[in-house]
């Protein structure tokens, strides 16, 4: 399977990026990340009618596919799954229960934003409306658990129920900055851990859970070098938000800001002019918001602070690296070394 094939509003760049991987990771990770999708469909149209089709749309719009690929290749560098058939169904249902946690905070998360667009297409808030949403994003959670449960190991059932706290503590304190006239970076950067970086964790972490030379201690390992590049993932993806294009994005420009989301580079752009610093979220409300949006982002990114932002995440990626020779000792963290720099390239 292709990058390409993985979601069609990839950026050039991370497809280049993931392209890399799969060449380098050859047949037995194309066949085993086609076998993921094809579960991925298949669980969510298997779902029962009317939530089937809201949840499988979701599914079939495609995405980066980075968590459940960070899963398959953390498998591979611990000696990979045990070679049976139900090792190997063992390695898919973790994939699939990471990406449905995804999806399902993505639905979630849509409908909180009052988000109309997702990767191109219309969220499931837009087209169904909110309670249909919200089921939808229930739905998503529900069949992540059940297919984890078939694993029948419950340190995997700990880590992926961790990750899912954090993602919801995440939202709270997303809510409760919500156009705060003040955030310190320090807070900025715990949300992106709870809200990004907790699921990169869980997914490396199941990967090595479910490989026959995994253990607690290379988990952990593996674990933190993944919150790292979820970490910078994050910090790259509010770089967006203001750069934009929606072409680039598939969201509109600014769609953080008018939710009154403050992100890095709002904050570092508010360090360096005064008349940053006096201005108030709030007065994005309303539909007034969607005219004044334009030209805020214009202004964060003339103070330079979209460059200082990129530069911080990818000083990020480069400590998260540097490690993974310590990690993984004997050249298996090459594939895990292309990751990062996917995360990398969808930015440039």
């Amino acid at each position: 399977m292709s990058a390409v094939s993985m979601g069609a509003s990839i950026p050039a760049g991370a497809a280049d990026g993931l392209d890399a991987i799969m060449d380098h990771g050859g047949e037995g990770l194309r066949r085993r990340m086609e076998r993921t999708e094809r579960h991925l469909e298949r669980v969510t149209a298997q779902a029962g009618a009317p939530l089937a089709a809201h949840a499988n749309a979701t599914i079939v719009a495609g995405g980066k596919r980075l968590r459940p690929l960070l899963v398959v290749l953390a498998a591979e560098s611990a000696g990979g799954p045990p070679e049976t058939p139900e090792g190997e169904e063992r390695l898919v249902r973790a994939a699939v229960a990471v990406e449905l946690v995804h999806s399902a905070t993505l639905v979630h998360d849509d409908l909180i934003d009052g988000a109309l667009l997702r990767r191109g297409h219309p969220t499931v808030a837009a087209v169904a409306g909110r309670r249909v949403a919200v089921a939808t994003g229930d739905l998503l959670f529900s069949r992540a658990f059940a297919e984890l449960a078939r694993n029948r190991d419950a340190a995997q059932l700990r880590a992926l129920s961790r990750a899912s706290s954090a993602l919801a503590e995440g939202e709270l304190l997303q809510r409760e900055d919500a156009y705060a006239e003040h955030v310190p970076v320090e807070r900025y950067l715990r949300r992106c851990e709870l809200k990004t970086a907790a699921l990169f964790d869980a997914a490396c972490r199941l990967g090595a859970l479910t490989a026959v030379k995994g253990s607690s201690a290379l988990a952990d390992a593996l674990g933190a070098f993944a919150r790292r590049i979820g970490l910078a993932f994050q910090m790259l993806d509010d770089v967006l938000d203001v750069s934009g294009p929606v072409e680039r994005t598939g969201k509109s420009r600014g769609t953080d800001l008018l939710d009154g989301t403050v992100t890095l580079p709002f904050i570092l752009a508010r360090t360096r002019e005064p008349e940053l610093a006096a201005f108030k979220l709030d007065s994005l409300r309303g539909a007034a918001g969607h005219e004044k949006v334009e030209a805020l982002c214009e202004r964060i990114a003339a103070t330079g602070a979209l460059e200082e932002a990129r530069e911080q995440a990818l000083a990020v990626v480069a400590e998260a690296k540097a490690a993974l020779p310590a990690i993984l000792p004997d050249g298996r963290s090459v594939l895990l070394g292309l990751v990062a720099d996917a995360v990398v390239e969808r930015y440039r």
